[in-house]
């Protein structure tokens, strides 16, 4: 009953959506709006009823970013899972919760893998990204994706929008970045005005690198220096966009985006063993719509829809087998639409109810594998009301997960219902002091690895439920003094996760064993101070920290060995601090990051141990005019002072290297 009245409500939502934007389309009248230019300052942490934090494509620079993975390593409450090497597997994990409790947008629409649930941040090339911005519990905007609600954290990757006019019809970028381990990265974007409300944008790429790198190698007590092989990376990537924009109140995008990559799979440093056969080919592609339209009423409409295929091929040309080595091809398929549509009664008074939905198959050729089909909806009601200085937040969001099986049987149909009640007051009348608080519930799925992978029968995987606690302030102030502006945010949370899905070795390596076992509880602080100072004599200062406490202990079982021991790869303490100076045009900047010891196991026993490390990166950037174009040239050190790190056991990361950028702009 409960299935067909998820059916009956998205159809019914699908319609109600259709028909309000026939009818009003109908009735509507556009009001001319004039053209603002708004200056302001980019704190990098917003005042917002629950914690974000955002970094614009101005600073990537400034934190030595290469990738994603390498700008949100600065977040507060992130850490970052890297494989090392250009081409290593980069995923993210928001306050210990796991990459699977990431939601991440690229332009609005929702970045899925359901075979694993996680997103490699490291396919994601910076050149293309205007802002990427983090949500901690999720964004207080109403017109948003029902399933932008689904997860704890929501990373937003924005790309680059046109900037056009028409005594400028065109804007040439061309660069090429070059450094360390014989990478040559050539890039171009092209936007151009094709009418008063068209305009398109093209971004192509290219990347290689043979990604070998001297690491000092004390495996098994040795003290030798070993190589990385197999690290080798070959990528081409591009993007196209149309855009439409009448009045700031209707804007359209269409966007593809193609990525193919061929790179070698070092694996991890153990005793007598070298991985020189493994390769992974990525071939991902997708296409995607955004339909947005706000009426004078305060009626918005937001329409989403993507198709995405997703190609892997793994070769193991030494793995042990009948078949002379493993050849895998993974191919994933999904088609997503959304509808969103909020309304304000009063002023002060917002309502939105959002619908998504989503199916998704794959084909893998592994021994028995089930061949599944998985739909998925989502349907949220969500409302804000701001009543003086106070401003409320709730939302209710019910998922829907009905998997299908062409070989096998399928696993049972899951629901669950996920509220969230979001505070806020601000404590000083202009704003300066808002104190905050949310709770939410979040319910992760078992992804299709955990469900059917090398399984004879599909597990029996009931959702991890995590409950989620936060209260925190965030303090802003701006100054007619030599300190600029000064903000301070402080958010301390609780999280339960029950049924955790833990994945180990059954009768080999390769045959996992997925059970519900887990019990976890997770404590932290997020601290984030940032300021920027007046130009003396030209010279303008900079400085930002971020800091996080992380106590997250295993609670499933009192008789465990490992019972109260802190969760593997979770620092207690982790740190990011950057500080700079700008002088006309020249910009000289210093990034630490610092993470505490931690374990790989979840026994917290010295044998499992992993050190601290620190690590440093400097850059210097010159912006300047040559015969009246403009230039931008980079000079960046990573790992400045060549510390010999890991940060998964077993994958030492580069040594110092050098990377130089030149970019010319038309």
């Amino acid at each position: 009953m409960l299935n067909k009245n998820i059916f009956a409500l998205n159809a019914i939502a699908f319609f109600i959506l259709g028909f309000s934007q026939n009818t009003l389309a109908q009735s509507d009248s556009v009001k001319n709006l004039q053209e603002v230019h708004i200056q302001g300052i980019t704190s990098g942490v917003l005042k917002s009823a629950t914690p974000v934090q955002a970094i614009t494509s101005a600073d990537f620079s400034r934190y030595s970013a290469f990738s994603v993975a390498d700008a949100v390593r600065n977040f507060s409450g992130v850490a970052v899972r890297d494989y090392g090497g250009i081409g290593g597997l980069k995923t993210v994990s928001v306050r210990s919760m796991g990459a699977g409790y990431t939601s991440v947008l690229y332009d609005g629409i929702p970045i899925n893998d359901a075979q694993t649930g996680q997103v490699d941040l490291g396919r994601f090339n910076l050149l293309n990204l205007q802002e990427i911005i983090l949500y901690t519990g999720q964004p207080i905007n109403l017109s948003l994706p029902a399933r932008s609600y689904a997860n704890s954290a929501v990373l937003s990757l924005i790309t680059k929008q046109p900037q056009l006019s028409v005594e400028k019809p065109y804007g040439i970028t061309a660069g090429v970045r070059a450094g360390s381990f014989s990478l040559i990265n050539p890039y171009v974007q092209w936007q151009q005005r094709l009418s008063n409300n068209w305009s398109a944008v093209l971004n192509a790429s290219t990347q290689k690198a043979n990604g070998n790198y001297k690491f000092k190698d004390n495996f098994g007590g040795r003290d030798t220096i070993g190589r990385r092989v197999n690290s080798d990376v070959s990528t081409q990537q591009i993007d196209w966009g149309v855009y439409y924009s009448k009045d700031d109140s209707t804007t359209f995008r269409l966007q593809f985006n193609y990525i193919s990559s061929d790179r070698g799979l070092p694996g991890p440093v153990i005793l007598n063993a070298v991985y020189q056969d493994q390769h992974l080919l990525n071939q991902d592609a997708f296409v995607q719509a955004v339909y947005d339209r706000i009426w004078q009423s305060s009626l918005h409409l937001l329409l989403t829809a993507k198709a995405s295929h997703n190609y892997q091929h793994y070769t193991d040309a030494s793995f042990l087998n009948n078949n002379g080595g493993a050849n895998e091809h993974y191919t994933q398929r999904e088609l997503y639409q959304s509808a969103t549509l909020s309304y304000k009664p009063f002023n002060n008074w917002e309502i939105s109810y959002g619908t998504d939905a989503s199916f998704t198959d794959m084909d893998i050729d592994v021994y028995r594998y089930a061949f599944p089909k998985r739909l998925s909806l989502y349907n949220v009601l969500a409302s804000n009301l701001k009543t003086g200085r106070f401003g409320f937040q709730a939302s209710l969001l019910s998922m829907y997960i009905n998997d299908d099986a062409e070989t096998n049987t399928a696993a049972k149909s899951k629901s669950a219902l996920s509220p969230t009640l979001v505070a806020s007051f601000e404590a000083i009348k202009n704003g300066e002091l808002l104190f905050r608080a949310f709770y939410k519930d979040v319910y992760r799925y078992p992804n299709l690895s955990e469900q059917y992978y090398y399984a004879v029968q599909p597990r029996n995987l009931q959702p991890e439920q995590s409950r989620q606690f936060n209260a925190g302030a965030v303090y802003t102030k701006n100054f007619d003094s030599f300190t600029e502006y000064f903000l301070a945010s402080v958010d301390g949370y609780y999280y339960k996760v029950t049924n955790k899905i833990f994945s180990f070795p059954g009768r080999s390596a390769e045959i996992l064993s997925v059970r519900n076992i887990g019990k976890v509880d997770i404590r932290g602080l997020d601290l984030n101070l940032k300021t920027r100072f007046k130009p003396v004599n030209g010279y303008a200062g900079l400085l930002s920290l971020a800091y996080t406490y992380q106590r997250a202990i295993d609670i499933s079982n009192p008789g465990d060995s490992f019972y109260k021991d802190q969760i593997p790869y979770t620092p207690k303490h982790t740190l990011a601090l950057n500080a700079g100076v700008r002088h006309n045009g020249v910009g000289l900047f210093y990034n630490h990051i610092f993470s505490s010891s931690r374990y790989y196991l979840s026994n917290n026993r010295p044998e499992y141990y992993v050190p601290a490390y620190h690590v440093s990166d400097l850059s210097l950037t010159y912006n300047f005019k040559l015969l009246k174009k403009q230039f931008y040239t980079a000079v960046e050190v990573n790992n400045a002072f060549n510390s010999n790190y890991v940060i998964v056991k077993g994958y030492p990361m580069p040594p110092r290297s050098l990377r130089l950028t030149l970019q010319l702009t038309i």
